[in-house]
C-alpha cells in the first residue's frame, strides 16, 4: 500500500472513531437522563436498581465492560431467542461506552439539577406555569449550564476510551494505526499521525462546546428566568 494509502485509511479510521464517539454521546445523553431520573425517583423500586446498575458500571474497568457487553450479548440472545445472533463489533462498542459514558454523566446530570433553585419552579407555578413547559424553558437550560463543564471533561474520556473496541475487532484510529505500524516499521510517524487526529477532533468538539456554552448563557440571561 503506498504512503497515501496508509494516510487514507488512517484518516478513515479517524472518522469512524469520531462516529463511534458520536453514537455514543447520543445513546449515552439518553441513557444519563434516565439514569439521573431513576435514581431521583422517589419509587424505591425505580431508584435501588438504577443505582445498583450505576454503581456497577463506574465500579468496573472500562475495558471489562467492552468485553462483557460483546461476549456477552450474544450469549443473552441466544437465551432469549434459541438462536445464534452475532451482535456486530460496532454496536457493542456503542453500547459498552454509551453505558460508561451515561454511568458517569448521570452523576453530573443529578448535580445540575440540584443546582437549579427551588424557588424557579415555585416561581413559575405561582404564574401558572405547566410544570413541562416550566422544566424545558426554565429549569433545562438552567441545568445544561450547570452540567456542560462536566459533560465536557466525560466527553473528552469517551473519546479516548474509544480505543478500547479495537480489542473485539473495531478497525478505529488506534488499531489502524497499529496495523500500518506493522506494515511500514515506522512507529513514530503513524503513531503521531494517529496523536494528531485525535487532537484535532478534540479541539473541533471543545470549540463546539464553547459555542453551545455561550449560546445557554446568552439564553438564560437574555431570557430572565422567574426568581
Amino acid at each position: 500500500m503506498a504512503l497515501s494509502g496508509y494516510a487514507l485509511a488512517l484518516a478513515e479510521a479517524g472518522w469512524l472513531t469520531l462516529q463511534l464517539a458520536l453514537a455514543s454521546l447520543l445513546a449515552g445523553l439518553v441513557l444519563a437522563v434516565t439514569f439521573a431520573g431513576g435514581e431521583m425517583s422517589r419509587y424505591k423500586f425505580i431508584a435501588w436498581p438504577t443505582t445498583i446498575l450505576v454503581t456497577v458500571l463506574r465500579g468496573l474497568p472500562e475495558l471489562l465492560v467492552v468485553l462483557f457487553i460483546f461476549f456477552g450479548s450474544t450469549q443473552v440472545l441466544f437465551i432469549l431467542t434459541g438462536d445464534f445472533v452475532e451482535v456486530s463489533p460496532f454496536l457493542s462498542g456503542v453500547t459498552a461506552l454509551s453505558l460508561i459514558f451515561a454511568a458517569y454523566a448521570a452523576q453530573t446530570l443529578r448535580g445540575a439539577l440540584k443546582a437549579v433553585p427551588n424557588g424557579q419552579r415555585e416561581a413559575a407555578s405561582a404564574l401558572g406555569i405547566s410544570k413541562s413547559w416550566a422544566f424545558f424553558r426554565i429549569v433545562l437550560p438552567q441545568t445544561v449550564r450547570h452540567a456542560l463543564p462536566g459533560l465536557t471533561n466525560q466527553w473528552l474520556i469517551l473519546l479516548k476510551d474509544t480505543a478500547l473496541v479495537s480489542l473485539i475487532g473495531v478497525t478505529d484510529l488506534l488499531k489502524q494505526a497499529q496495523l500500518t505500524v506493522a506494515a511500514t516499521h515506522e512507529s513514530f510517524t503513524w503513531y503521531a499521525s494517529a496523536a494528531l487526529i485525535y487532537l484535532v477532533i478534540t479541539l473541533l468538539t471543545q470549540r463546539a462546546i464553547k459555542i453551545l456554552d455561550s449560546k445557554f448563557t446568552t439564553q438564560e440571561f437574555g431570557q430572565g428566568a422567574p426568581v
